[in-house]
């Protein structure tokens, strides 16, 4: 038991006042006690002055108890403070992500909110479809024991380790701890935050796991809520979005590459006599060859090249930054390859060929009207020169041949 300086100037200023005002009582009750002593040898002045020494331990030993006591509760009510601000800041984050419907939005959400969720701004984030995944936040690259390292394939490599079970203070791999991304069974992505962060205690690498898990559910959310949009927007017969949704595809794509400067090319494209197939063997069998037609456009064509189905068996395809030249190679490609299908249907072997126009976006072009029309002007010039064959707007109809080939 510590005792302050003015305390003990009292507890002395007390004893000498007590002695000078009981000093003739004090002596008497002394002698009292000796001549009880003396009488029943007994040593009652030792025992008394033990039994205080024993209480004041006693006493000193309660107090040290209740201060350690205290110092405990005063502990743990701090740290249920800081795990209700850590409970806090989820919450936020979670409620910002219940606001966000498509990547962007999270990612935008989760450059927010890491910094005092990770307590690092040098954490980064993978996520996508499987077999495509991309960083969507912070750094492409980071060292590790083995030299300069994609995040992607760190990922996958941390992810190879867990496989789907849950992992809530993350995985140690080459330096960084990476938290999954796992909802429904899937993984979904990696939250990465360099293990040298020198506030990934063990309490916050469980904070930024659950944060982890909240931002999983959220991806997830939005891949369903795509998908439900895609299954409203798409032909299920040729798996090609519909008319309306890709205009609005086309007027986001002509706007973004007048912001970045880049070329966008259309194709238009339909089947030669396609009514004749109709006709002659049925509406069943163009089904069949328009199903065909739109197997072999998403096998030949990049999964960023939107496939529309315009209208009954002609098609529009949006290529992003993609020249002129490149979009005419790849309707060359398609062109070639259609005419190589052999459609089965009733013991027959269906073949078809189909008439190409391309066009490319001009210079801060935005309505998508003009660059259709004029695509479609030059899929028209290519019926008119024998069909089979590819055109470019613009050009002279006689610039490219059937076979491809500049004239």
């Amino acid at each position: 038991m510590r005792v302050g300086r003015q305390e003990l100037l009292l507890i002395v200023g007390l004893i000498i006042a007590l002695s000078v005002a009981f000093s003739g009582q004090v002596a008497n009750v002394i002698q009292a006690a000796r001549d009880f002593e003396g009488a029943h040898r007994l040593g009652l002045l030792p025992g008394l002055v033990i039994a205080a020494v024993s209480l004041l331990v006693f006493l000193q030993g309660k107090r040290r108890q209740l201060q350690e006591r205290a110092t405990a509760v005063a502990g743990e009510a701090s740290k249920a403070q800081e795990r209700a601000h850590e409970l806090e800041r989820l919450v936020t984050f979670w409620q910002a992500l219940t606001q966000s419907f498509d990547l962007d939005a999270i990612r935008d959400v989760v450059q927010q909110y890491q910094p005092e969720i990770t307590g690092s701004h040098d954490g980064w984030v993978v996520t996508g479809t499987e077999g495509n995944w991309k960083c969507v936040l912070g750094p492409t690259t980071v060292q590790t024991g083995r030299g300069e390292m994609s995040v992607t394939d760190l990922a996958f490599e941390a992810l190879a380790q867990s496989g789907l079970s849950a992992k809530p203070d993350g995985i140690d791999h080459e330096g960084q701890v990476c938290f999954p991304m796992i909802a429904a069974g899937r993984s979904l992505g990696v939250l990465g935050v360099p293990a040298a962060a020198s506030s990934l205690t063990p309490a916050r690498r469980l904070i930024v796991g659950a944060a982890a898990a909240l931002l999983g559910v959220s991806v997830r959310s939005v891949y369903l809520l795509q998908e439900v949009r895609e299954s409203s927007l798409r032909d299920s017969l040729t798996g090609c979005v519909n008319r309306a949704y890709a205009m609005e595809v086309v007027a986001t794509e002509l706007m973004r590459a007048r912001r970045s400067h880049l070329p966008v090319a259309l194709i238009m494209f339909d089947v030669d006599r396609f009514k004749s197939i109709n006709d002659r063997y049925g509406h069943l069998c163009g089904d069949a060859v328009l199903a065909e037609v739109g197997a072999k456009m998403r096998a030949s064509l990049r999964s960023s090249d939107l496939k529309c189905r315009y209208g009954g068996e002609e098609f529009l395809i949006l290529l992003p930054e993609t020249p002129l030249d490149d979009a005419h190679r790849a309707a060359e490609t398609l062109r070639r390859e259609f005419s190589e299908l052999e459609i089965q249907w009733n013991g027959r072997v269906i073949r078809v060929t189909s008439s190409f126009g391309v066009a490319c976006a001009r210079p801060n072009e935005i309505d998508p009207t003009p660059v259709i029309a004029r695509a479609d002007e030059a899929l028209y010039r290519a019926k008119r020169a024998g069909r089979n064959c590819v055109r470019v707007a613009d050009d002279p109809p006689a610039v490219v041949t059937s076979t491809g080939h500049v004239a």
